[in-house]
């Protein structure tokens, strides 16, 4: 249990990352407001119909103290925003629409907590940032960590490019900000898991991220991990599961399909590529839940 009881806002809270994090969070004793453009179906959660691409709807929503009666807008109304909303795939809206939205959304929540003087926002970044596709880019080495060039190879990765370097920016421009950018692997619900064994005679159709992936109830430890996270300034972590959707050793599927990539480290097992150890080090991320434990 949290010993402060926080107030966090979490937008985008009935997406499939939120669904699993809210009441995750509230067992955890915090207490959760959500923001979402959709309509609560609960009608006693605590929550916002709002359009984060507006400012002022924005600001209003992350003003929010109270419930029922005793509602109203403050300033410094949450303890952490975990910022979730976003077109979460390319090519799901025009590219422009998709840039705009997303873009929008972040600027104005990290822009409206500025303001609030809200100096704690978990932002859910992604693994796209830092090359996704691989097959289609180049891979210098593996494993691969935080420190992996960045590349907005479509429009959904340029967002989350251009968002941690605005999250960047944000935290030199007030030193007391801090912006957790969290580099969530493919989120996989535990009911996801059966089709893992169609992939395992063809590799190929999970190159693109080096058959990687996070389950939703270990993505949503590793945010309460960095909800709690106390160091000023911008800072992203690779949160992945630890094994890979394969049964294949890695070193096997590499040899195979990325022998160019330099190895820094042997590998053992289905061992994960997209290393989680800076978020285990750092955070005290811990997954504990294995596709292969559920099939």
């Amino acid at each position: 249990m949290p010993g402060d009881s926080k107030r966090i806002a979490v937008t985008g809270g009935h997406g499939k990352v939120g669904k699993v994090l809210v009441p995750y969070l509230k067992d955890k004793g915090y207490d959760v407001f959500v923001i979402d453009r959709d309509a609560p179906s609960d009608p006693d959660e605590l929550a916002m119909v709002a359009d984060l691409t507006d400012f002022g709807q924005t600001l209003d929503a992350l003003s929010s103290v109270g419930e029922d009666t005793y509602a109203r807008a403050e300033p410094r109304a949450f303890d952490v925003v975990v910022h979730l909303a976003s077109i979460p795939h390319p090519r799901m809206l025009p590219d422009s629409d998709e840039f705009r939205l997303n873009m929008m959304a972040t600027y104005n929540v990290f822009e409206a907590a500025r303001r609030l003087g809200i100096k704690d926002i978990v932002w859910a970044a992604s693994e796209v940032g830092i090359g996704v596709p691989f097959d289609k880019t180049d891979v210098p080495y593996v494993p691969v960590d935080e420190d992996y060039p960045m590349r907005g190879y479509n429009v959904y990765a340029l967002t989350k490019v251009l968002g941690e370097e605005m999250a960047r920016q944000f935290c030199l421009n007030d030193p007391e900000m801090r912006i957790t950018c969290l580099r969530l692997s493919n989120v996989m619900d535990p009911e996801e898991y059966a089709k893992f064994e169609g992939w395992q005679d063809d590799p190929t159709r999970r190159l693109w991220n080096m058959w990687t992936y996070i389950d939703n109830r270990d993505a949503a430890q590793g945010i309460e991990c960095a909800v709690r996270y106390d160091v000023r300034g911008k800072d992203a972590f690779l949160i992945t599961n630890d094994e890979t959707v394969m049964r294949r050793p890695t070193a096997e599927l590499l040899e195979r399909y990325y022998p160019q990539a330099e190895r820094k480290k042997a590998f053992t097992g289905n061992e994960v590529i997209l290393s989680n150890a800076k978020a285990k080090r750092v955070l005290g991320f811990k997954p504990v839940h294995r596709w292969t434990d559920e099939v």
